[in-house]
């Protein structure tokens, strides 16, 4: 949901080409519309050189993957196939590529356990599932080593609905709580390819009612 969000933005872009990234190309022309340019990849399936050469000729990654929870016997399997090692191997396959940029949507707390926050509500509702937090912080971790210029958003609890309060942007490791619309998370993804503040950062998101509003030059 996200992912398409990012995708909308950046049509809207003038002098851009973007590609959506899809697994299925007959559902995702029913939801990006006809004409729309896809290219069939996953990355839960999809080998490094596969995935490498359905990003050929591309500038920049926005990744946006996340696996969804279903079978409570195969979330672990699955976070680990899809947020941990499918994310990696789309890293090695932009490095292949020549990707110059990427965008990993990540989440708060992907590093809680860092600073003493594996026991906060909000770690330990979110890792049930899957332990997903513990491998999207291995993610994380080799796109920092990877030699990409890179950019982590990590938002709070997503929300599908338009924004009820201003953006707010703090550092790594410093969010614990809070709720963001998928929106905002793609309005600050599609900054991030063009700031050059944004190169090698890290930046937690959320909104809230009663926040100051923050221009897009600060957002980085």
């Amino acid at each position: 949901q996200t992912g398409r969000r990012v995708f909308d933005d950046l049509v809207a872009v003038p002098g851009l080409t973007t590609v959506a990234g899809v697994r299925d190309s007959a559902k995702a022309e029913k939801s990006l519309g006809a004409g729309i340019a896809t290219v069939k990849m996953d990355v839960s399936k999809d080998s490094t050189d596969d995935l490498a050469t359905a990003l050929r000729g591309a500038d920049a990654v926005v990744c946006a993957v996340g696996f969804v929870p279903g079978n409570p016997f195969q979330m672990n399997k699955e976070a680990k196939a899809v947020d941990n090692e499918g994310t990696c191997r789309l890293i090695d396959a932009a490095v292949k590529a020549g990707c110059s940029k990427f965008v990993l949507v990540s989440s708060i707390l992907t590093d809680g356990r860092s600073w003493g926050q594996e026991k906060s509500p909000g770690f330990t509702i979110t890792n049930a599932f899957g332990g997903v937090l513990d491998e999207k912080i291995v993610a994380e971790r080799y796109l920092r080593r990877s030699g990409l210029d890179y950019t982590i958003v990590r938002p709070g609890g997503l929300r599908a609905d338009p924004p009820a309060g201003n953006l707010v942007v703090r550092g790594e490791n410093t969010l614990n709580s809070g709720e963001v619309s998928r929106d905002l998370v793609a309005q600050v993804c599609v900054s991030a390819l063009f700031n050059p503040k944004a190169s090698d950062r890290v930046v937690e998101i959320i909104e809230e009612d009663g926040a100051p509003a923050l221009p897009e030059e600060k957002w980085f």
